[in-house]
């Protein structure tokens, strides 16, 4: 089955929040998936608030990550998620 790989952007409820922290949780919901955490990446917003956006890769026939995006909202500190970028992976 073909892999795909996802990107996410989660926002954080304050710029107070630890996104390392953040980050370290989101890792062991992806690998308890059984999907492969890939790369993340901290982005200035506005203000001293910084967004955490992730890749990871997960096969295609786990359907659709929305129960993944309710483990993320769970997470302590966090306001927001979003899937900005889904991807089929070729090779």
């Amino acid at each position: 089955m073909a892999k795909v790989y996802v990107k996410v952007k989660i926002m954080p409820e304050s710029p107070d929040i630890d996104l390392g922290k953040i980050e370290t949780q989101v890792k062991k919901i992806v690998e308890n998936d059984g999907s492969k955490y890939h790369v993340s990446e901290i982005k200035p917003i506005a203000f001293g608030l910084n967004s955490l956006e992730f890749i990871f890769m997960r096969d295609e026939s786990k359907g659709d990550t929305e129960p993944m995006e309710k483990e993320f909202v769970k997470i302590s500190g966090v306001q927001s998620v979003d899937v900005i970028d889904v991807r089929r992976a070729f090779g």
